[in-house]
């Protein structure tokens, strides 16, 4: 089968993509060749930036087989479409949890000590030593927005750096892990830092300003979910106003190129949506996706 790659994949996965004697093609195509170019294909492997919507689908018909997107959401592609049409659609939903769990743990570690602004300041001949007093996450309460695969892998953690962590999820009654399962009003009114793990909400935000007036005074957010759950607007108000002492986020509204003045915030912690890219995560999801396409292609 002829493989399209078009956002990359892991050395390991191709690899083992061509030993099942399939032929891949590296080379990117552009979005807007796409629709011209996909029914040459039998699969297409996407990760965040490709979007494989309704016009894609239609011209990959009828040699398009399967959709594999290397990650957990599949908001980039119109999966139930794609389904209607016959064509697979897939993903590596366990591959890069502890990778984003660590990501999300990173920004609050960075927030909770200035190492932004420290950082900034130090390589500006600057010691503001008495500006940087921070707060230690031990003690704290982590609430957690959505207690999945990667919701578990930041409780884990957090529990094991003395955090008390609660959650709100609708699909979940009850969980192994010494946490609380609480109600969404209870989770935002309770959260010393509260992370989000869910997918967009298609009836709207999932944090607006009604939801950070619930927040404690002083709370932090941390987004590596997806853009969209946020309103970046409210957030930003949240910020100026010291409802939030500060956000860390890794998803954003129109990326790649979110709002300037939401990336340069001052109270911000922010990353390009880096949550899987680590080294460990790109082999096991190049290796998930692979192993899904072989035994699909059969």
């Amino acid at each position: 089968m002829k493989i399209l790659v078009n956002d990359g994949m892991s050395a390991a996965g191709a690899d083992m993509l061509r030993e099942a004697g399939h032929t891949l093609q590296t080379d990117k195509i552009p979005q807007e060749e796409l629709p011209s170019r996909i029914a040459e294909f039998d699969a297409i492997v996407v990760r965040s930036a490709t979007k494989v919507r309704k016009d894609v689908i239609d011209a990959g018909i009828p040699n398009l087989k399967a959709i594999v997107r290397g990650g957990v959401g599949v908001d980039n592609i119109d999966v139930k479409y794609a389904e209607e049409k016959g064509i697979k659609v897939m993903n590596t939903p366990a591959a890069s949890s502890d990778s984003v769990a660590e990501l999300a743990l990173a920004h609050m570690f960075a927030l909770s000590r200035h190492l932004i602004p420290a950082n900034l300041t130090m390589r500006n001949k600057e010691w503001n030593k008495k500006q940087y007093k921070g707060v230690e996450l031990a003690g704290k309460t982590l609430g957690i927005l959505g207690i999945g695969r990667i919701g578990q892998a930041l409780a884990r953690k957090a529990l094991a750096l003395g955090m008390k962590v609660i959650a709100y999820d609708p699909y979940v009654d009850s969980i192994d892990l010494d946490l609380k399962l609480l109600g969404k009003k209870e989770v935002l009114a309770q959260a010393d830092y509260l992370s989000l793990h869910i997918p967009v909400d298609p009836d709207g935000y999932v944090l607006s300003t009604d939801e950070f007036a619930k927040m404690k005074d002083g709370s932090y957010l941390i987004n590596c979910s997806r853009g969209g759950t946020v309103d970046e607007d409210a957030l930003m108000e949240a910020l100026n106003s010291g409802k939030l002492a500060g956000a860390g986020v890794d998803v954003f509204v129109g990326e790649p190129n979110p709002k300037a003045e939401l990336a340069k915030h001052p109270k911000i912690s922010v990353t390009p949506h880096i949550g899987g890219s680590t080294v460990e995560a790109q082999d096991r999801i190049g290796l998930e996706v692979a192993s899904q396409l072989i035994d699909f292609l059969k």
